[in-house]
Protein backbone atom coordinates (compact mmCIF):
# COMPACT_ATOMS: atom_id res chain seq x y z
CA UNK A 1 0.00 0.00 0.00
CA UNK A 2 1.53 3.81 -0.74
CA UNK A 3 0.87 6.10 1.35
CA UNK A 4 0.32 10.13 0.16
CA UNK A 5 2.75 11.89 2.34
CA UNK A 6 1.18 14.88 1.13
CA UNK A 7 -2.56 13.79 2.00
CA UNK A 8 -0.66 12.99 5.75
CA UNK A 9 1.01 16.23 5.80
CA UNK A 10 -2.00 18.49 5.38
CA UNK A 11 -4.15 16.30 7.61
CA UNK A 12 -1.49 17.26 10.09
CA UNK A 13 -1.63 20.50 9.82
CA UNK A 14 -5.31 21.09 9.50
CA UNK A 15 -5.24 19.46 12.59
CA UNK A 16 -2.57 21.33 14.06
CA UNK A 17 -4.98 24.74 12.90
CA UNK A 18 -7.84 24.02 14.79
CA UNK A 19 -6.17 22.79 17.74
CA UNK A 20 -4.33 26.42 17.36
CA UNK A 21 -8.26 27.59 16.92
CA UNK A 22 -9.18 25.81 20.12
CA UNK A 23 -6.24 27.30 22.01
CA UNK A 24 -6.86 30.88 21.31
CA UNK A 25 -10.56 30.46 21.59
CA UNK A 26 -9.48 29.23 25.66
CA UNK A 27 -6.95 32.32 25.81
CA UNK A 28 -9.58 34.69 24.34
CA UNK A 29 -12.09 33.72 26.33
CA UNK A 30 -9.84 33.49 29.47
CA UNK A 31 -9.08 36.73 28.48
CA UNK A 32 -12.25 38.07 28.26
CA UNK A 33 -13.48 36.43 32.02
CA UNK A 34 -10.37 38.19 33.46
CA UNK A 35 -11.53 41.33 31.80
CA UNK A 36 -14.68 40.98 33.24
CA UNK A 37 -13.50 40.27 36.84
CA UNK A 38 -11.54 42.90 36.82
CA UNK A 39 -14.42 45.80 35.49
CA UNK A 40 -16.17 44.20 38.18
CA UNK A 41 -14.54 44.40 40.96
CA UNK A 42 -13.02 47.83 39.52
CA UNK A 43 -17.05 48.89 39.74
CA UNK A 44 -17.37 47.52 43.30
CA UNK A 45 -13.96 48.97 44.67
CA UNK A 46 -15.46 52.49 43.26
CA UNK A 47 -19.06 52.27 43.83
CA UNK A 48 -18.12 50.36 47.17
CA UNK A 49 -16.22 53.58 48.32
CA UNK A 50 -18.52 55.81 46.95
CA UNK A 51 -21.70 53.84 49.55
CA UNK A 52 -19.02 53.96 52.17
CA UNK A 53 -18.54 57.75 51.81
CA UNK A 54 -22.45 58.49 52.01
CA UNK A 55 -22.54 56.05 54.58
CA UNK A 56 -19.83 58.03 56.48
CA UNK A 57 -21.15 61.60 55.52
CA UNK A 58 -24.44 59.99 56.87
CA UNK A 59 -23.18 58.70 60.28
CA UNK A 60 -20.64 61.95 60.68
CA UNK A 61 -24.06 64.02 59.93
CA UNK A 62 -26.31 61.96 62.26
CA UNK A 63 -23.33 62.26 64.91
CA UNK A 64 -23.54 65.50 64.66
CA UNK A 65 -27.22 66.21 64.72
CA UNK A 66 -27.01 64.25 67.65
CA UNK A 67 -23.99 66.20 69.39
CA UNK A 68 -26.25 69.64 68.77
CA UNK A 69 -29.24 68.02 70.32
CA UNK A 70 -26.78 67.19 73.37
CA UNK A 71 -25.53 70.44 73.06
CA UNK A 72 -28.56 72.15 72.88
CA UNK A 73 -30.08 69.92 76.20
CA UNK A 74 -26.42 70.66 78.04
CA UNK A 75 -27.49 74.73 77.05
CA UNK A 76 -30.98 74.12 78.07
CA UNK A 77 -30.02 72.52 81.09
CA UNK A 78 -27.43 74.92 81.94
CA UNK A 79 -29.77 77.93 81.38
CA UNK A 80 -32.39 75.90 83.40
CA UNK A 81 -29.72 75.68 86.28
CA UNK A 82 -28.85 79.14 85.88
CA UNK A 83 -32.08 80.17 86.32
CA UNK A 84 -33.13 78.18 89.39
CA UNK A 85 -29.01 79.43 90.84
CA UNK A 86 -30.46 82.80 89.96
CA UNK A 87 -34.02 81.58 92.25
CA UNK A 88 -32.53 80.02 94.48
CA UNK A 89 -30.27 82.77 95.17
CA UNK A 90 -32.70 85.62 94.72
CA UNK A 91 -34.92 83.37 97.10
CA UNK A 92 -31.95 83.21 99.55
CA UNK A 93 -31.24 87.16 99.51
CA UNK A 94 -34.89 87.46 100.32
CA UNK A 95 -35.08 85.36 102.91
CA UNK A 96 -31.57 86.89 104.30
CA UNK A 97 -33.14 90.20 103.74
CA UNK A 98 -36.26 88.83 105.80
CA UNK A 99 -34.20 87.29 108.29
CA UNK A 100 -32.18 90.73 108.31
CA UNK A 101 -35.43 92.35 109.02
CA UNK A 102 -36.55 90.14 111.49
CA UNK A 103 -33.30 90.00 113.43
CA UNK A 104 -32.99 93.53 113.53
CA UNK A 105 -36.51 94.04 114.54
CA UNK A 106 -35.95 91.22 117.35
CA UNK A 107 -33.20 93.45 118.14
CA UNK A 108 -35.07 96.55 118.53
CA UNK A 109 -37.53 94.77 120.66
CA UNK A 110 -34.77 92.57 122.84
CA UNK A 111 -33.37 96.72 123.19
CA UNK A 112 -36.66 98.19 123.92
CA UNK A 113 -37.12 95.44 126.44
CA UNK A 114 -34.43 95.47 128.13
CA UNK A 115 -34.55 99.46 128.48
CA UNK A 116 -37.79 98.77 130.07
CA UNK A 117 -36.43 96.12 132.23
CA UNK A 118 -33.54 98.46 133.64
CA UNK A 119 -35.81 101.24 133.45
CA UNK A 120 -38.40 98.69 136.00
CA UNK A 121 -34.72 97.14 137.59
CA UNK A 122 -33.20 100.97 138.41
CA UNK A 123 -36.69 102.73 139.03
CA UNK A 124 -36.79 106.40 139.51
CA UNK A 125 -36.84 107.89 143.15
CA UNK A 126 -40.38 109.26 143.80
CA UNK A 127 -40.04 112.93 145.13
CA UNK A 128 -43.01 115.03 146.60
CA UNK A 129 -43.46 118.50 147.83
CA UNK A 130 -43.35 118.76 151.44
CA UNK A 131 -43.13 116.45 154.01
CA UNK A 132 -43.18 115.66 157.82
CA UNK A 133 -43.38 119.64 159.14
CA UNK A 134 -43.37 123.03 157.32
CA UNK A 135 -39.56 122.76 157.54
CA UNK A 136 -39.78 120.49 154.33
CA UNK A 137 -38.71 121.42 151.68
CA UNK A 138 -39.75 118.49 149.54
CA UNK A 139 -39.95 114.14 150.14
CA UNK A 140 -37.21 111.95 148.44
CA UNK A 141 -37.99 107.81 148.67
CA UNK A 142 -36.36 105.49 146.57
CA UNK A 143 -37.78 102.08 145.38
CA UNK A 144 -34.41 100.56 144.71
CA UNK A 145 -32.27 101.85 148.20
CA UNK A 146 -30.82 98.08 150.00
CA UNK A 147 -29.48 97.79 153.24
CA UNK A 148 -25.65 99.34 152.85
CA UNK A 149 -24.12 95.93 154.72
CA UNK A 150 -22.79 95.58 158.02
CA UNK A 151 -19.08 93.92 160.14
CA UNK A 152 -21.63 93.71 163.11
CA UNK A 153 -22.37 89.95 164.27
CA UNK A 154 -25.33 88.40 166.29
CA UNK A 155 -28.57 90.34 167.78
CA UNK A 156 -28.50 94.43 166.66
CA UNK A 157 -28.72 97.11 169.42
CA UNK A 158 -28.63 100.61 168.11
CA UNK A 159 -25.60 102.26 169.52
CA UNK A 160 -25.31 106.53 169.05
CA UNK A 161 -21.69 106.94 170.27
CA UNK A 162 -19.68 108.06 167.32
CA UNK A 163 -16.85 105.50 168.68
CA UNK A 164 -18.98 102.67 167.62
CA UNK A 165 -19.54 100.37 164.41
CA UNK A 166 -23.29 100.96 164.72
CA UNK A 167 -22.27 104.95 164.32
CA UNK A 168 -20.36 104.58 161.67
CA UNK A 169 -22.76 101.97 159.62
CA UNK A 170 -25.16 105.34 160.31
CA UNK A 171 -23.12 107.64 158.35
CA UNK A 172 -23.23 105.05 155.39
CA UNK A 173 -26.61 104.83 155.01
CA UNK A 174 -26.92 108.69 155.18
CA UNK A 175 -23.71 109.20 152.54
CA UNK A 176 -25.55 106.10 150.40
CA UNK A 177 -29.09 108.12 149.86
CA UNK A 178 -27.96 111.56 149.70
CA UNK A 179 -24.77 111.41 147.80
CA UNK A 180 -22.55 113.09 150.17
CA UNK A 181 -19.20 111.48 150.76
CA UNK A 182 -19.05 109.95 154.09
CA UNK A 183 -15.86 112.15 154.70
CA UNK A 184 -17.10 115.31 153.91
CA UNK A 185 -20.39 115.06 155.83
CA UNK A 186 -21.01 117.10 158.93
CA UNK A 187 -23.42 115.57 161.31
CA UNK A 188 -25.94 117.86 162.88
CA UNK A 189 -27.90 115.28 164.72
CA UNK A 190 -28.78 111.95 165.16
CA UNK A 191 -30.64 110.66 166.86
CA UNK A 192 -33.44 107.47 167.86
CA UNK A 193 -36.64 107.62 165.32
CA UNK A 194 -39.01 106.74 167.80
CA UNK A 195 -38.62 102.87 167.48
CA UNK A 196 -36.04 100.14 167.90
CA UNK A 197 -33.90 100.02 165.21
CA UNK A 198 -34.50 103.14 163.84
CA UNK A 199 -32.43 106.54 163.34
CA UNK A 200 -32.97 110.00 161.91
CA UNK A 201 -30.33 112.22 161.27
CA UNK A 202 -29.93 115.78 159.97
CA UNK A 203 -26.68 116.39 157.72
CA UNK A 204 -25.15 118.32 155.16
CA UNK A 205 -22.19 118.68 153.29
CA UNK A 206 -19.45 120.64 154.56
CA UNK A 207 -19.66 124.02 153.39
CA UNK A 208 -22.77 123.83 152.17
CA UNK A 209 -26.29 125.24 153.67
CA UNK A 210 -28.39 122.44 152.10
CA UNK A 211 -28.93 120.69 154.76
CA UNK A 212 -31.30 116.71 154.78
CA UNK A 213 -33.33 114.58 157.47
CA UNK A 214 -32.48 110.86 156.91
CA UNK A 215 -34.73 108.53 158.18
CA UNK A 216 -32.63 104.83 158.12
CA UNK A 217 -34.09 101.66 159.32
CA UNK A 218 -32.17 97.87 160.90
CA UNK A 219 -32.29 95.05 158.18
CA UNK A 220 -31.15 92.38 160.35
CA UNK A 221 -28.07 90.49 159.08
CA UNK A 222 -28.18 93.17 156.25
CA UNK A 223 -27.47 96.57 158.21
CA UNK A 224 -28.63 99.94 157.98
CA UNK A 225 -31.41 100.74 154.68
CA UNK A 226 -32.42 104.25 153.95
CA UNK A 227 -36.10 104.93 153.96
CA UNK A 228 -36.69 108.34 153.17
CA UNK A 229 -34.73 111.64 152.91
CA UNK A 230 -36.35 115.08 153.91
CA UNK A 231 -34.50 118.36 152.23
CA UNK A 232 -35.23 121.04 155.14
CA UNK A 233 -36.22 124.47 153.67
CA UNK A 234 -33.11 125.56 156.78
CA UNK A 235 -31.40 123.74 159.06
CA UNK A 236 -33.08 123.46 162.43
CA UNK A 237 -30.10 121.53 164.24
CA UNK A 238 -27.50 124.32 163.54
Amino acid sequence: MKYDYDDLNEGARTRKRAKRRKTNLILNSLIVVVILLIVIVSANIFFGNDEGAADDNKVASENEKAEAGKNDKSDGNAKATNQDDSKSADEENDGQSEGDAESEGSESENAEDEETKDSEEVGEPVVTEGGSDANVKQTIQHPDWQPVGTTQAGEHTTVFDKNSADWQEMLLAYSYATGIDKDNMTVWWNENNGAPNTALGTISQKGSDQTYRVAIEWVEGQGWKPVKVEELIQNDKK
